[in-house]
């Protein structure tokens, strides 16, 4: 949801216009960093604390080797899908806040 800007801060270049821009790339950023260091670090923590688990056969795979050889590469495309799909909703929002702010002066 775009941020109401007050009066005074309605140019596109303004602080408050590029700092919420900011924030928001951040957030996306860091959220996809999040889910896939969880999977990173998930699956070795599993082996160690849950081998019996991991050892479990699945499609003639151990689960942990299912995971790491065969879901892993899926799991970081769905995460550079999503960042690359909501980064350019972003920038569609930018463009339409911009546009309106343009429209407003004019």
């Amino acid at each position: 949801m775009p941020e109401i800007l007050p009066p005074d801060d309605r140019s596109i270049h303004s602080e408050s216009f590029l700092n919420g821009l900011m924030k928001r790339q951040l957030k996306l950023s860091v959220s996809c960093a999040a889910s896939f260091l969880v999977l990173l670090f998930g699956l070795p923590l599993l082996n160690f604390f849950a081998p019996e688990l991991m050892a479990r056969p699945v499609l003639g795979f151990t689960l942990s080797w299912l995971v790491l050889g065969v879901l892993f590469f899926p799991y970081v495309w769905i995460i550079a899908r999503i960042f690359i799909t909501r980064s350019m909703a972003l920038e569609q929002d930018e463009v339409r806040q911009a546009t309106a702010m343009l429209d407003r002066d004019a």
